[in-house]
């Protein structure tokens, strides 16, 4: 990343305003697809309104716009009832859930000691008998003594220094 050069204001905002304006291009052409849809499916469901004059055609247009509305009618009914039976089901399905999660409480569970070989022997039975020694499995690690270490161990006890400074004070008294 440190080797691709970082984009300057002027051409972060410029590509901004390229974006900017296929995005309106494209919610442009959008909303008019759906204009276009919206007016086909209206033409293809509701014809233009042709009145007769004639009272015989005007009830004979009357009773056809009564089926057609009473057609529309039941899909809506039937739409609306099918919805209704998959709304229930789920609200029966989350109150399911709620009542499963509400019922199982999960236990505080208690510290328990137990030796390794005791929980061996839990795990496995009382046939076998598992004697599990943790050390003899560690590796052993000699430690190495370095000299200034022996240097200063070798200056001994500090009750030697005390005396072996008293000695010296005495020397500047005399």
């Amino acid at each position: 990343m440190a080797t691709e050069k970082r984009l300057s204001a002027r051409r972060k905002h410029t590509l901004k305003s390229c974006m900017l304006v296929v995005a309106n291009n494209l919610l442009e052409a959008e909303a008019s697809t759906k204009a276009d849809e919206r007016e086909r499916f209206l033409a293809e469901k509701c014809p233009p309104l042709e009145l007769p004059y004639s009272k015989e055609e005007l009830m004979e247009l009357c009773y056809k716009l009564h089926e057609q509305l009473d057609i529309s009618e039941e899909e809506r009914y039937s739409i609306e009832f099918k919805l209704n039976l998959v709304l229930n089901e789920v609200r029966d399905l989350n109150i399911k859930i709620v009542d499963l999660r509400g019922k199982f409480k999960r236990p505080r569970l208690k510290k328990v000691r137990m030796s390794a070989d005791a929980m061996l022997k839990a795990l496995l039975g009382s046939k076998h008998t598992v004697n599990m020694d943790l050390r003899a499995n560690l590796k052993q690690v000699k430690k190495e003594v370095k000299e200034e270490d022996k240097q200063l161990r070798d200056v001994g006890d500090w009750r030697k220094n005390i005396e072996d400074k008293s000695d010296r004070k005495k020397m500047f008294d005399s």
